[in-house]
């Protein structure tokens, strides 16, 4: 066996050496015929960012009106407000697909209104659900533009915006119309069910099914669709996705560790979308699941089939 002789004069020579005498195998290197580990890419960051509403609601007979503005959604107005959304959209006689336009007016209650309410009503303005995200996560769309005759202006007149008016927000893009039949189905998981669709002790009711997942396995779009959301605002659910597919149907993917697709991307079944994890209410890895016609939650295994 040879010995590695190293100087002693200096400390730096002495790492040298010691790293030169320690086997090939012990260095990092891989073992032959195993790929090297990759990190997991980090999450997309969202296309856009919900605004922060302005209560500036003027009085009007009945309560108070606000004017939507570029960037709000519905569920964001409802809040600023301490309303419950689905009663915003029931007094405004707002019907699917629930989309808002800047400059519609909300019909609101008044501040007295809203203080009166009980303690019950007013925690749910909060307590948001997957239907809330579903009818009131949409920006706020811009009208058809009007046609308007062409005045030119002078390149001297052009000034930039006065003093302290910054640029307004971007506009956001509408989700496109999906038109069509409704896909076929798949499970996104290959997990068991840990817990299926229905009612629960205690009153509860489960709008999906839970299914057992490896910390960090891949989530699978369960159909052809376009991301309709990917945030953390309902917080039992965690890291959530909310897919929209043809045919009025909406898959719901939550508790995940990280999500790799963002609002406004169009996915294939079986495309990655997320990994799996344990965020929000649970403390095992998993993945609850659930799938809509329209707003309304069905059994996953009366469509896709049995495990």
């Amino acid at each position: 066996m040879t010995r590695c002789r190293l100087p002693l004069l200096l400390s730096t020579l002495l790492l040298a050496g010691l790293t030169a005498c320690v086997p090939a195998a012990r260095r990092g290197s891989l073992p032959s015929g195993k790929a090297p580990v990759v990190a997991p890419q980090p999450s997309p960051k969202p296309a856009w960012q919900a605004r922060k509403v302005v209560t500036d609601a003027i009085a009007v007979p009945g309560g108070r009106q606000h004017i939507v503005k570029t960037g709000e959604t519905g569920i964001a107005i409802a809040r600023a407000y301490g309303v419950e959304w689905s009663k915003v959209a029931a007094a405004n006689g707002l019907s699917p697909p629930y989309l808002l336009e800047v400059g519609a007016r909300l019909l609101l209650p008044t501040a007295r209104q809203v203080a009166a309410m009980s303690v019950e009503d007013r925690a749910r303005a909060f307590n948001l659900q997957i239907d809330d995200i579903i009818t009131g996560g949409e920006p706020a769309a811009l009208r058809p533009p009007v046609r308007k005759p062409v005045t030119r202006v002078p390149p001297a007149s052009r000034g930039s915006p006065p003093a302290g008016q910054g640029s307004p927000p971007a506009p956001v893009a509408a989700l496109p119309a999906l038109t069509g039949d409704a896909p076929r189905f798949a499970w996104p998981v290959d997990g068991r069910i840990l817990s299926g669709f229905g009612a629960k002790p205690g009153g509860r009711f489960n709008d999906g099914v839970n299914l057992k997942a490896s910390a960090g396995a891949p989530v699978r779009a369960a159909g052809d669709g376009i991301v309709a959301y990917a945030g953390d605002a309902i917080p039992g659910f965690g890291n959530l996705l909310l897919i929209k597919h043809a045919g009025g149907w909406v898959t719901a993917y939550g508790h995940n560790d990280a999500l790799l697709v963002a609002r406004g991307k169009r996915i294939a079944r079986g495309d990655v979308i997320a990994r799996a994890g344990a965020t929000g209410s649970v403390v095992e890895p998993q993945l609850h699941f659930e799938l809509r016609k329209g707003r309304t939650p069905v059994d996953p295994v009366k469509v896709i089939g049995g495990r």
